[in-house]
């Protein structure tokens, strides 16, 4: 079965933009449980233009499904995610003044970074995952680095499969293969959709987590949140 993790940053930005505390990010964390979400997603960023370092904080107690922590490991954010030991820690490649993640790891050029980065987390008993586009050696060079699991970068598929080219999957689905042969786990997300979530689960069969978060969100502002979550979990099964 694959699980749907629920990325929260988008709640952190509406709250930021009135500087008060509505919505709460960690009551959202909260219900988006209750309503089925098998796992809270966030991503701090330097500048903590949505989710905000405290806030990893303040969800630790709350997520009692898995807690995943995405970023670029700076210094600043290894130190937190070893303090907090979350479920599973995604490496992903951001520069700083990026927008949203636009690209995966070059897992053969910075190996030797990653490594030492895993290894640190792994020691501390969190599971690692790496954000990595879908092109075959990437899979090799990730499995090189120690990693638990690798996500797929999906921001591609989900633009050519709004276009009507579903053969957009075939790289993702020959890539999904081929980690799972190296006994890599499979995770995916990034412009992941209830318009899309379906047909991408058909044809990679051995994904183990989605992580969702803007299209989720802006979803549930025309069909509510505890209504979409059930729809993302009937499409996944």
């Amino acid at each position: 079965m694959t699980k749907l993790s629920v990325n929260i940053n988008k709640i952190a930005t509406l709250r930021n933009s009135r500087g008060g505390d509505l919505p709460n990010v960690v009551q959202f964390a909260k219900d988006v449980q209750r309503f089925g979400a098998e796992g809270v997603t966030i991503h701090p960023r330097p500048d903590e233009r949505h989710i905000r370092y405290q806030d990893a904080y303040d969800l630790k107690p709350e997520v009692y499904t898995e807690y995943n922590i995405e970023g670029n490991p700076i210094e600043k954010f290894m130190n937190m995610v070893l303090e907090i030991k979350p479920t599973q820690v995604t490496l992903v490649p951001d520069s700083v003044n990026a927008i949203t993640s636009n690209a995966g790891w070059d897992t053969i050029k910075h190996k030797d970074f990653l490594v030492d980065v895993i290894q640190e987390f792994k020691n501390n008993g969190i599971r690692t995952s790496i954000f990595v586009d879908p092109v075959l050696k990437q899979m090799e060079g990730a499995k090189a680095t120690g990693t638990d699991r690798i996500e797929l970068y999906t921001e591609a598929f989900a633009h050519e499969f709004s276009l009507g080219n579903k053969k957009a999957i075939m790289p993702y689905t020959e890539c999904a293969v081929l980690a799972d042969s190296l006994d890599l786990g499979v995770n995916a997300g990034h412009d992941l959709s209830l318009d899309n979530i379906q047909f991408f689960k058909e044809n990679i069969p051995n994904i183990l987590e989605v992580s969702i978060g803007h299209a989720l969100i802006s979803e549930s502002l025309y069909l509510g949140v505890e209504n979409v979550i059930q729809m993302y979990l009937h499409r996944l099964k």
